[in-house]
């Protein structure tokens, strides 16, 4: 089985509908350009274009996933940071995705997502179901501060 062979501007189009469907970062779209044996000087044509015509906008980009995750996965800003980290994306445009996140909507979240959690666990032992509330919001990705204010003031409020 042949690989079938794509012009520049094929690719280019191709990788132009892969930007538009979904806010992508350069990590995503090398790795897309990588699956299609370019060499180096067609990379860098098309990853030009796709910057100038504003199909790949690094900050753009970081601020929807910031906004994504928090709102649709309740996901914590450390979480967050990590996974922008690993997608390459540079310390200043973290910290502007970051400020995406209402404060106020975010220590809502993290009291909302706690007392659901909280009612699903059906552990007698106050220590353990503590235990099993931190664990849950450290894979989230929440500050171990806020976890621990969040955690103690939901379990007293179930025991009292």
């Amino acid at each position: 089985m042949t690989k079938k062979v794509f012009t520049v501007d094929e690719i280019k189009r191709k990788l132009e509908q892969y930007c538009v469907y979904q806010d992508r970062c350069h990590k995503e779209v090398e790795q897309k350009m990588w699956d299609y044996n370019l060499i180096p000087e067609a990379k860098e044509l098309i990853l030009l274009s796709l910057m100038q015509d504003n199909f790949l906008n690094e900050e753009r980009f970081s601020k929807s996933y910031a906004r994504g995750k928090f709102r649709i996965k309740n996901w914590g800003k450390q979480r967050i940071v990590r996974e922008l980290k690993f997608r390459d994306i540079s310390a200043y445009n973290i910290k502007t995705a970051l400020k995406e996140i209402d404060e106020q909507e975010y220590l809502t979240t993290i009291y909302r997502i706690t007392e659901n959690r909280n009612n699903v666990i059906s552990e007698p032992n106050i220590y353990k179901r503590k235990q099993k509330l931190i664990a849950f919001l450290m894979r989230k990705g929440f500050e171990n501060d806020l976890i621990f204010k969040t955690v103690n003031d939901i379990v007293q409020k179930k025991t009292s």
